[in-house]
C-alpha cells in the first residue's frame, strides 16, 4: 500500500500529488476497483489546457466509460505511456506506476480545495454502505 498522506483527492476519485508546479494525477485504489477491467484509456493531448473539475481523460472498462477529471487547472505536460500500453499498472499500482497524466498547474492553491487521504477514506467508506 503506497502512502497516501501526501496525496489530495477529489470527490470523483482522482488523486493528485503536487511537486512544485507539477501535479501528477491518477485514479484512487477505490476507483480502480470500481472500474475493474480496463479496456482502453483515452489520455488528454499534451499541451491541452484543462480546468479544475473538467473531464481530462476517459477510462473505458468492460462495463462503462468513466470520465477522469482534472483535480487542478493547468496544462497537460506528460502522459503515462506505460499505463496506456499496460492497463494492469492502474489496477496494481494506482498511486505509483499507474499514474495517468501530469499537469503544470496555473493555480497551485487549488490543491487546498481537495480532500486529504483521511477525508477521502471517510467518503469512500460511506459509499460502501
Amino acid at each position: 500500500m503506497t502512502d497516501t498522506n501526501n496525496l489530495r483527492f477529489t470527490k470523483t476519485h482522482e488523486w493528485v500529488r503536487a511537486d512544485a508546479h507539477i501535479a501528477t494525477v491518477g485514479i484512487s485504489d477505490y476507483a480502480q476497483q470500481e472500474i475493474r477491467d480496463i479496456v482502453y484509456i483515452e489520455m488528454p493531448k499534451l499541451g491541452k489546457e484543462v480546468a479544475q473539475a473538467t473531464a481530462a481523460a476517459v477510462i473505458e472498462s468492460v462495463k462503462a466509460a468513466f470520465e477522469i477529471y482534472a483535480p487542478v487547472s493547468g496544462k497537460i505536460v506528460s502522459i503515462n505511456e506505460n499505463a496506456v500500453k499496460d492497463f494492469s499498472l492502474v489496477h496494481k499500482s494506482p498511486y505509483a506506476d499507474g499514474w495517468l497524466f501530469k499537469i503544470e498547474m496555473t493555480d497551485p492553491k487549488e490543491i487546498g480545495s481537495l480532500m486529504d487521504a483521511k477525508a477521502y477514506d471517510a467518503l469512500t467508506a460511506s459509499a460502501h454502505h
